[in-house]
């Protein structure tokens, strides 16, 4: 596994979270999102995708529904919970704090 492939590991269900954060999106449409804003630095591959957003379903942080997408087939669409919505705002608290910390360590080294 790399080094960049190993970190996503790390932090894919932080990163999940937030790109649905503010509206439901369906799988294909997660990983396009998360491409798009990385500015194509990021990309999530599917084995690793589905099983994050069936984790995170299990836990309560997601919630699902079918319904069709913009091009008309049924898609499985995910949307944060008031609990997944908590769990993001520490994971991103905490997150912050140690870019933070090592952004000073990088820098200073």
């Amino acid at each position: 596994m790399s080094r960049k492939a190993a970190l996503l590991q790390g932090t894919l269900d932080m990163l999940v979270m937030r790109a649905v954060a503010d509206e439901a999106l369906h799988g294909y449409a997660l990983v396009h999102r998360l491409k798009l804003i990385s500015g194509g630095r990021l990309e999530v591959p599917q084995g690793s995708l589905y099983p994050a957003l069936h984790r995170l379903e299990n836990q309560g942080m997601l919630r699902s529904e079918w319904r069709a997408t913009p091009s008309g087939r049924d898609a499985k669409f995910y949307r944060l919970t008031a609990r997944g919505r908590k769990r993001l705002e520490s994971e991103m608290d905490e997150w912050r704090e140690l870019s933070q910390a090592i952004a000073l360590i990088l820098g200073n080294a």
